[in-house]
């Protein structure tokens, strides 16, 4: 007997023009409508356990505006919060809904985002059917390269927050005769969790993959990226219906991009056009492994939800008045993202971080699915700790969803921290400690049933 079931959806989200679009040093407004963005929903249901997993066309979500959403969708369906999972693609083309360095929140989409994020998932669960379920991986290297890199002597990396060196330069640009060697390797696996209806309907597909973002168009276009080309091309791919909701979520990729500093003309220079083709590749590839896939009819589901405690990378009583004094000089309306101006956006930061308090609360979690297990973290991680996380819980049918249930930003290892560069500088999207990815790592193994 068969008493998995599945049911997928997906909402409008894309923002009204005039919009806020953050991501960026300074803040954009939407003014083109390239494609449109979309709250997409996947719920699985067996027995008394149901899960949703919901994967936004956003760059963030704060922790507190996904715990409200979260509530309203144990309100209407039932579906505890600890079981829903709610992630950005991290597409910086996309309305803001909190703060990221320059670029405010759009207060107005922020309040219109979360209704349409629950109705994706009240849609999904009155289409549950009965189901199955499968997993594929494949490897697509070509398409993800670490960002960071060593320079050669002669080169001046420096950090905007202490006016010092940093040993790493994140995306070189102007730089590229200095360029040594990439700081490390990368995640190449694009995997999937495929589902289908009994009779062999396509249901719904959530892929990973640890990539940026392509980002090869002008600030203030709205788009869901490559994200949203893979899925268009994995639809036609399959031959799937129209109910077919195909989504990628974005995996450890905070030093990985494919702004190639070291084969720059590897991809076409038009608009739009390096996505498509990352896009349609990787739906290719993806396809082609789901031929071997082997479904699974009544899959085990199970949630594990936790708060973590991390602490904060804080300025000093000095750097704080230092920071003061810049910004007292400072006008931000007439900021322009270049090098002049990082001291100036980076000592704005230094002032709000010394608000914060000394610690925070950082979300973990970890769905089970049968022998598919999915982590996810609320912030932006190196590859190095979703590669750990694969080798230590070992079951091959593991990924890591980032974004995911909230965002803090960045958390490198820690002897990336010593290194420098951009996913290091102590801002409010780079503030946790020394210690936090270690400490987050391994409270997701033991989630994921396996210890350190």
């Amino acid at each position: 007997m068969n008493n998995f079931s599945a049911g997928a959806a997906q909402t409008d989200i894309t923002p009204p023009l005039g919009t806020i679009v953050n991501g960026e040093f300074v803040a954009f407004y939407a003014h083109t409508i390239h494609d449109l963005l979309y709250s997409k929903a996947l719920v699985l249901q067996n027995g008394g356990t149901t899960l949703a997993i919901v994967i936004v066309d956003i760059c963030a979500m704060d922790k507190e505006f996904i715990s409200e959403v979260k509530k309203e969708i144990t309100k209407l369906t039932g579906i505890p919060a600890e079981n829903t999972l709610i992630a950005a693609t991290h597409t910086h083309y996309a309305g803001s809904i909190l703060d990221l360095l320059g670029g405010p929140c759009d207060l107005p989409y922020r309040k219109s985002l979360g209704k349409k994020i629950v109705q994706s998932v009240t849609e999904a669960v009155k289409k549950l059917q009965p189901a199955k379920i499968g997993f594929a991986a494949v490897d697509v290297p070509e398409h993800v390269v670490c960002r960071r890199y060593y320079m050669k002597p002669g080169y001046k990396a420096v950090n905007p927050v202490t006016g010092e060196l940093d040993i790493i330069k994140t995306n070189p640009a102007g730089g590229e005769a200095y360029i040594d060697r990439r700081a490390s390797e990368i995640d190449p696996e694009l995997s999937a969790i495929a589902i289908q209806s009994i009779s062999g309907e396509w249901i719904s597909l959530l892929a990973n993959y640890s990539m940026h973002y392509v980002g090869d168009c002008a600030n203030g276009t709205i788009t869901a990226d490559y994200f949203a080309v893979f899925a268009r091309h994995i639809t036609a791919n399959l031959k799937a219906g129209e109910n077919f909701i195909a989504m990628l979520s974005n995996g450890t990729s905070g030093e990985a991009n494919i702004w190639d500093f070291l084969q720059p003309d590897r991809y076409p220079k038009e608009e739009h056009q390096k996505k498509e083709l990352i896009g349609r590749d990787l739906a290719e590839k993806l396809y082609e492994a789901l031929k071997n896939i082997e479904w699974q009819t009544d899959p085990s589901l199970s949630a594990s939800f936790k708060y973590v405690t991390l602490g904060v990378r804080k300025p000093s009583a000095a750097e704080v008045e230092a920071a003061k004094k810049i910004v007292t000089q400072t006008d931000y309306r007439l900021i322009h993202p270049d090098a002049e101006a990082m001291p100036k956006i980076y000592a704005r930061e230094q002032v709000f971080l010394n608000e914060y308090p000394d610690t925070i609360e950082f979300p973990v979690q970890a769905l089970k699915i049968g022998d598919i297990i999915i982590g996810a973290l609320g912030g932006e991680f190196f590859a190095e700790t979703g590669l750990a996380l694969k080798e230590k819980i070992g079951t091959g049918k593991y990924f890591t969803i980032t974004m995911a249930n909230g965002y803090i930003g960045y958390i490198p290892p820690a002897h990336e921290i010593e290194k420098g560069g951009y996913e290091t500088w102590r801002c409010r999207t780079s503030h946790v400690k020394e210690d936090g990815e270690h400490i987050v790592r391994n409270e997701l193994y033991e989630m994921a049933g396996r210890r350190p």
